[in-house]
């Protein structure tokens, strides 16, 4: 009797699980949400969900990132809007940390150096002065999309457990997966939005 109980319980779990994979979007093999063209407002399990463009932005010139604090979601179109992404990010520790509103793309650059802020260096003297591009504990990961806010990023982080999570000192990070597809799909000029 108990491995009936056992095998009923590991056939429903099996089921559920199953069935619960079903509500997920698709992943790209570079890890990337796959939508539907049909889904327009799609949940999954995380609650991201797509957005439409139009609600945010008035037209998709040199791309668009909006960076949705609350879902700690970044969503991207290309300027024709044939290209839309989807990624998990962390976003800022605390509210005085965080920045809204609209930016642009200034700067790009693969294995970025960091510095940290001068608050950064108040708060923790014991930081370095600088960590080298390519080192395997740059908080910057393998790119950056450098803002027109000082010492804003969006940028990779070799630290996975920070996405998903309020973790950062003001910036938006994401997999180095993922900064990487985005590195590669936006330019300078591309237009960004913090909500």
């Amino acid at each position: 009797m108990g491995d009936v109980k056992l095998n009923r319980r590991a056939l429903l779990g099996a089921a559920a699980a199953g069935m619960g994979a079903m509500a997920l979007p698709a992943f790209a093999q570079d890890g990337t949400t796959v939508m539907e063209p049909s889904a327009t407002v799609r949940s999954n399990t995380s609650s991201f969900r797509m957005l439409d463009w139009q609600d945010y932005f008035d037209n998709t010139r040199n791309g668009a990132i909006l960076v949705d604090l609350t879902s700690r979601a970044l969503h991207y179109w290309s300027e024709d809007q044939s290209v839309y992404r989807l990624y998990p990010t962390s976003i800022p520790l605390s509210e005085d940390l965080t920045r809204r509103g609209r930016t642009t793309v200034v700067e790009k650059r693969e294995n970025p150096s960091w510095r940290p802020t001068p608050a950064m260096r108040e708060r923790n003297p014991e930081w370095p002065e600088v960590v080298q591009g390519g080192a395997p504990d740059n908080p910057l990961g393998v790119r950056a999309l450098y803002l027109s806010w000082t010492y804003y990023r969006i940028h990779g982080t070799h630290d996975t457990r920070k996405i998903g999570r309020a973790s950062s000192n003001g910036c938006v990070g994401l997999y180095n997966e993922h900064i990487i597809d985005l590195y590669n799909l936006t330019k300078v000029g591309t237009q960004v939005l913090l909500i």
